[in-house]
């Protein structure tokens, strides 16, 4: 049985090593934790020097979390796992200094010390509060495909569930009802206590900004798919838009962050994020593939003459524009995207428009690059679909849906794959079966029931090709570079322009629409 008084001191402490808590403040919020915990006194033992700097040593506050949730279970506050997990994350939404308070903190930092400095505050508070778990982030599979002609890198993501096209598609056309907060980024998140159907984000804190003359907020990612990962989002409740105003925003951003990189999403179906109906961004500290990508090749544009463009040696299709002139950098990446978004070549399967329907839009990424230039890629979309390919033409082609099913987004056009949970205890079943401790069923893998049904093609080719596979290591080593292949041709699959004579010349044709040459 966990003891809710000596608890309540042991997150007096925790808040006051790592939540700002004010000695002013302690009495007060003893107080508030007493009644919230069903208690009316306050624990007459000690803690011990020894536990408080055993507390004061912890990177999370995981132990604390599972306390709570057992306490709130063992006394009937909550009745399942699921509510003691939001009760647990407003306990510590509560210990979290308000917005107010985060706002100025952050702001000061800024002024006096510097842009990373203040990220690192709300970076290493997100953490600190349990907005970020970073434990269970830490389980996530990762490894690096650097073995390909461009190296990738690959991750399995087991906290955050799987969406489909179809699912993300329904949200931009979902009538608007009594749904509060109205998504998952939505300035009313912050402090919301959550539901069964809505996570939990009483511990959320963000920083209020400008971007384009309009007020947005960042926060981190509770998913954290690479270094520093934030998020931003504007305080209105409107689609993804992808336009001149995006590279102005982006650009805003980098100038106050300088050490960041922020990209946005497509504004369509297929082709954009799991997010379409909140105009949103994220960023961060990592540096891509993508970014990492040299130039096949280098062109310019005389109406823009101290600005360089290149055509990057990458999967999909993107142009590369800098210069030392914000101006005329954001005005030709205007240009393009604009020239883009009505461009149709037929000849290549292009299609700006069908029915009033749009097909073609823009992931862009700004940045600064080491040299101070200002950066913008512009990777080319279009979300056409066919008979042949009814999920999309440039998207992940139906023979590697097993892999990757989901729209590919930002991060992935980037080069860093976030693949399903599942597939982590997929993968492990499939070696077994190639490295023959598990006798291989063709017939009942066949059954669209069976675990590994949507592998079935994969397996047959794999255990086909290695027949003598002995060993566990090498069996896992197999289907990793299998995997790594995959994730190469799905990127090959997004691209617009064919990686060929015919695609180049065509790619060539359109910059020149821009008066790139």
């Amino acid at each position: 049985m966990v003891d809710g008084k000596k608890l309540i001191e042991k997150l007096l402490i925790y808040a006051d090593a790592f939540l700002g808590l004010n000695a002013l403040d302690v009495i007060y919020f003893r107080n508030v934790l007493l009644n919230l915990f069903g208690l009316s006194s306050k624990s007459k033992e000690k803690i011990t020097e020894k536990l408080k700097e055993e507390i004061r040593a912890m990177e999370v506050p995981d132990l604390l979390i599972e306390e709570i949730m057992s306490y709130a279970l063992e006394n009937d506050i909550c009745s399942n796992e699921v509510e003691a997990d939001l009760f647990a994350n407003y306990v510590f939404g509560i210990l979290t200094p308000k917005p107010s308070e985060i706002n100025s903190m952050f702001m000061s930092l800024k002024e006096k010390l510097g842009s990373q400095t203040a990220c690192d505050y709300l970076y290493n508070l997100s953490i600190k509060n349990y907005y970020i778990r970073k434990t269970a982030i830490d389980k996530n599979v990762k490894w690096d495909a650097d073995k390909l002609s461009i190296p990738l890198e690959i991750t399995i993501n087991l906290s955050k569930p799987e969406k489909n096209n179809k699912d993300i598609a329904k949200l931009l056309t979902a009538p608007k009802g009594d749904k509060y907060p109205e998504c998952n980024l939505c300035k009313e998140n912050e402090g919301f206590y959550g539901t069964l159907t809505h996570p939990a984000r009483s511990n959320l804190r963000t920083v209020s900004l400008t971007l384009g003359g309009e007020e947005w907020a960042m926060q981190y990612s509770p998913y954290l798919y690479f270094d520093e990962h934030c998020i931003l989002f504007s305080k209105t409740h409107t689609p993804m838009c992808i336009s001149g105003k995006t590279v102005e925003r982006l650009f805003d951003f980098i100038e106050l962050f300088p050490a960041y990189f922020l990209g946005s999403n497509s504004d369509l179906p297929i082709v954009g994020g799991s997010i379409l109906n909140h105009e949103h961004y994220q960023g961060g500290k990592h540096l891509m593939p993508l970014q990492k990508a040299k130039a096949l090749k280098t062109l310019a544009c005389a109406d823009y003459p101290d600005t360089q463009v290149e055509i990057v040696d990458f999967y999909n299709s993107v142009v590369r524009i800098s210069g030392f002139n914000r101006n005329t950098v954001q005005e030709l990446a205007t240009k393009v995207i604009n020239g883009w978004k009505s461009y149709t070549d037929e000849s290549v399967n292009i299609i700006a428009e069908e029915n009033g329907v749009k097909h073609n839009t823009v992931t862009p990424i700004a940045r600064f690059l080491p040299d101070s230039r200002y950066c913008i890629d512009l990777i080319l979309r279009n979300n056409l679909t066919s008979e042949e390919y009814p999920d999309g033409i440039y998207h992940a082609h139906p023979e590697y849906h097993n892999i990757k099913k989901e729209g590919i987004g930002l991060i992935e056009a980037m080069g860093l794959y976030i693949l399903p949970a599942r597939l982590k205890r997929q993968f492990g079943a499939i070696a077994e079966i190639l490295a023959k401790k598990v006798e291989y069923d063709k017939t009942a893998i066949s059954n669209p029931e069976h675990d590994l049904y949507v592998h079935r093609d994969m397996i047959d080719y794999l255990v086909t090709k290695n027949p003598r596979v002995k060993d566990l290591k090498k069996a896992n080593a197999i289907i990793t570079e299998h995997v790594n292949g995959v994730c190469a041709n799905i990127l090959y699959n997004t691209s617009v322009f064919a990686k060929d004579s015919k695609g180049s010349l065509a790619f060539s044709k359109f910059l020149s629409t821009c008066g790139i040459k």
